[in-house]
């Protein structure tokens, strides 16, 4: 059944359209993912569809009765208001029931026995009813799962107004969520979130009972989540019935037959104008001129006036020209840190670091939010001190720093001056670069504090390439930029001959460019050599056998505790053994993808079997 149809709509700003005559449906549980270049006008459309803002011409219909989640801007609370009271508004009218269920308690306690008990017995079941059948008693349990799902617990006794804009978001989407909407729209919702409350954001979606449209930028989210996506583009609106990955191919299939159908067409008209030429030639050298080839060049003229042209589709469109070189090169061991540890007051985030980074390694943090990823990153830059340990930076390395905060200190600077300040060239080579970057003609002098926050990361990107640099520190590079800006950067990165350091909750961007993950967990910093869904993985197997090993010791009495210390090594002895087996097992997969000789193919494969059989030995003893 349809929930909301939107038939020609068209909407303008300032005398610009943004669109006009889009037109689709969307039906009930549908999961909707909205894409599209940053500006193309995803955001306008969602405020039309929440009612927020009326269409210039055209309908937008819904389904009687349906009601329509949207986070649009934060609403205010009243100070003094936590985060777990602002959860709990979602259960107004619950809560509000409640409130009278409490009230008969305390009038049924005082009420002698009689007719007028009788009543309020009956009201007080009638309520109990409606509060059991409306999941009255499940209030605490909903929460808790929400705030267990987007890792909020640090929030709930904080003052919601104190919150940061982040934070607030967060505990926004929570609360759309709790109030499980018919139709839940979703603008960018993984913004802010860490990479565990992403993925389960995903699953909770996959799973909603209610309708989903979603604006994100996140692949790997949309495949997860969407099983049709809506491409606007060009004031244009098109439909997908399919994950992202299937769009990708079906819209440059598409682009390709738009193409092909053009170039005929164009082929076509040529024949017809040269024939209509040709008559027109003949009918004038005849003596008298020929009106009957006249007439025919006449008739094929306006059957070309009615022909309904196509226009040329975009197949190159402008993207960012982002090419990064560095400079010379650093010494092989780019930074290392050695059993470095950082408290704040009594809060501990991480103890006994070790890390180590060498020329041209791409490696990446990841963790859960507030495990202390920035702080790593400080340390590293020398902007914070650690408590314990040394932190060292190679020979010749020159960082190049891009964070999440950027420009958040600039409020008169214009793009070309914030440009010039960090990359000395003239006024005509600086818009030249930023023309690159997609910064046109007067954009250049636009205030920066003006910018939208992709537009804060192009410049940015644009002072980075043009500085003598040999070591990039990415804090969440992929925020705020739209898919196309994504693939450049990821390009651009790939193509990199320095040293890569990132901070990232973007799966797709940590599968496709590191091969070194740091994960920071319970307050440790557990390197792994490959990408993130490898790490994911080794991850999961450390964390389940160290629950392993805790069961197992509390299984045993008192009087066996020096076996389970001798258990305990010897766990910890083939965890170790697997995890070299598992690291020479990788470099041979390295090799054998390198090598283009039979004989010194056959010998490595041999090797690796041999290496597989000794794994799973390990394994089995792991397990017994």
């Amino acid at each position: 059944m349809i929930i909301c149809s939107v038939h020609q709509v068209g909407k303008m700003y300032g005398g610009n359209s943004i669109f006009e005559n889009i037109s689709f449906e969307i039906h009930e549980k549908d999961r909707v993912g909205l894409v599209g270049r940053n500006g193309s006008g995803k955001t306008t459309l969602f405020r039309l569809l929440a009612g927020e803002e009326v269409p210039d011409s055209g309908q937008i219909h819904w389904k009687k009765g349906s009601e329509v989640g949207y986070l649009a801007q934060i609403p205010a609370f009243p100070s003094q208001s936590t985060t777990k009271d602002v959860l709990e508004t979602a259960f107004l009218d619950l809560l509000q029931i409640q409130e009278k269920m409490k009230k008969l308690e305390v009038k049924m306690g005082k009420e002698p026995s009689g007719e007028s008990l009788q009543k309020l017995i009956d009201d007080y079941g009638n309520l109990q009813d409606h509060f059991t059948l409306k999941g009255g008693y499940e209030i605490e349990a909903n929460i808790e799962k929400m705030v267990n799902g987007l890792n909020i617990h640090d929030l709930l006794d904080k003052e919601f107004n104190q919150l940061s804009g982040g934070e607030k978001t967060k505990v926004g989407l929570a609360l759309i969520l709790l109030k499980e909407p018919d139709f839940l729209l979703l603008d960018e919702p993984t913004n802010h979130l860490d990479l565990m409350a992403l993925e389960w954001l995903g699953s909770y979606l996959h799973e909603y009972s209610g309708t989903v449209v979603v604006i994100s930028h996140d692949r790997y989210f949309l495949d997860e989540v969407v099983t049709g996506i809506l491409d606007l583009e060009d004031g244009e609106i098109e439909c997908y019935p399919t994950n992202f990955s299937g769009f990708v191919k079906e819209k440059e299939e598409r682009l390709l037959r738009e193409f092909h159908a053009y170039e005929e067409q164009q082929k076509k008209i040529k024949k017809m104008k040269e024939a209509i030429k040709r008559l027109r030639e003949w009918a004038n050298r005849a003596n008298p001129p020929n009106e009957g080839l006249h007439k025919r060049a006449r008739n094929m003229e306006r059957a070309l006036e009615r022909l309904e042209k196509l226009n040329r589709p975009k197949l190159n469109r402008k993207k960012m020209d982002l090419e990064m070189d560095s400079s010379d090169r650093s010494g092989k061991d780019v930074l290392m840190l050695t059993d470095v540890s950082k408290s704040f007051g009594e809060q501990q985030l991480f103890e006994h670091v070790h890390m180590h980074v060498i020329y041209q390694e791409r490696a990446a943090i990841v963790g859960e939010n507030g495990t202390g990823k920035s702080t790593l990153i400080k340390l590293i830059l020398g902007q914070l001190h650690a408590d314990e340990g040394k932190v060292r930076i190679g020979s010749n390395v020159k960082i190049g720093y891009l964070s999440q905060n950027i420009f958040s200190d600039i409020k008169d600077e214009t793009v070309i001056e914030a440009f010039r300040n960090e990359v000395r060239v003239t006024e005509g080579e600086a818009r030249h670069i930023l023309a690159r970057f997609l910064f046109y003609g007067y954009m250049v002098f636009r205030k920066v504090s003006q910018l939208s926050g992709g537009e804060r990361m192009r410049l940015r990107l644009a002072q980075l390439m043009y500085q003598d640099i040999n070591l990039l520190i990415l804090d969440e590079p992929t925020n705020h930029l739209d898919i196309e800006s994504r693939e450049v950067l990821e390009e651009a990165l790939e193509n990199y001959n320095g040293t890569i350091l990132a901070v990232s909750h973007d799966r797709y961007f940590l599968n496709k460019l590191f091969e070194k993950i740091f994960w920071i967990e319970s307050k440790e910093v557990h390197c792994f050599e490959g990408n993130y869904n490898w790490s994911k993985e080794k991850m999961a197997f450390k964390k389940s056998r160290a629950e392993h090993i805790t069961v197992e010791i509390k299984k045993e009495p008192p009087a066996l505790e020096k076996p389970v210390e001798q258990k305990n090594t010897k766990y910890e002895y083939l965890e170790k053994e697997l995890e070299t087996v598992e690291q020479k097992i990788s470099e041979l997969d390295r090799r054998l993808a390198e090598i283009q000789e039979l004989e010194h193919l056959q010998l490595l494969y041999e090797e690796k079997e041999e290496l597989e059989r000794q794994w799973e030995e390990l394994y089995e003893q792991l397990d017994l």
